[in-house]
């Protein structure tokens, strides 16, 4: 099994828009890269997806090799393909991190979700998602009112679906 992107960073950008990569996360995007090897540049895929996206995802190689797989198995011209092609192909850029364990953003990602001179990366299991400090907090906020609307002392964790019986 890949590992997982875990935590929470917030990162300095400077005005080239170089970001440091944190180095837990500049490991999981190693092991994710199959043709990396020590004293190389990793590479990633970064989606920049549709235009109401206020965020980015960064995803391994192997994550996306993986959507790509499953997107190839898809029904060739349905609606549904197409739709994926367009976000996971069309809307995104393939990237490596530097021997200085930064990524440089090109300004039109930067702008598009309103990066200035801080991010913050939230790992989503397979992938990082890039927010603007602003737009993290936005869109935390309806995460936050559903635990608010639990009931005291409820474990999110019974929200997991059932693991599958061995017989």
């Amino acid at each position: 099994m890949a590992r997982k992107f875990r935590g929470r960073e917030e990162v300095r950008i400077d005005g080239k828009g170089r970001m440091s990569i944190p180095a837990k996360f500049r490991r999981v995007f190693e092991t994710g890269d199959p043709d990396w090897n020590p004293g190389e540049r990793p590479k990633l895929v970064i989606v920049y997806g549709l235009s109401d996206w206020r965020h980015l995802e960064f995803y391994t190689m192997k994550a996306i090799d993986q959507i790509d797989a499953q997107i190839d198995n898809m029904q060739r011209g349905s609606i549904e393909r197409r739709a994926l092609e367009k976000l996971m192909h069309g809307s995104s850029e393939e990237a490596e991190i530097d021997q200085e364990g930064r990524l440089v953003l090109p300004q039109k990602l930067r702008e598009k979700i309103g990066l200035e001179d801080r991010a913050v990366f939230v790992a989503s299991g397979d992938y990082l998602k890039v927010w603007s400090a602003e737009g993290h907090a936005e869109a935390e906020q309806d995460v936050e009112a559903f635990f608010a609307s639990l009931e005291p002392g409820f474990d999110p964790r019974a929200l997991l679906p059932q693991p599958e019986r061995e017989d």
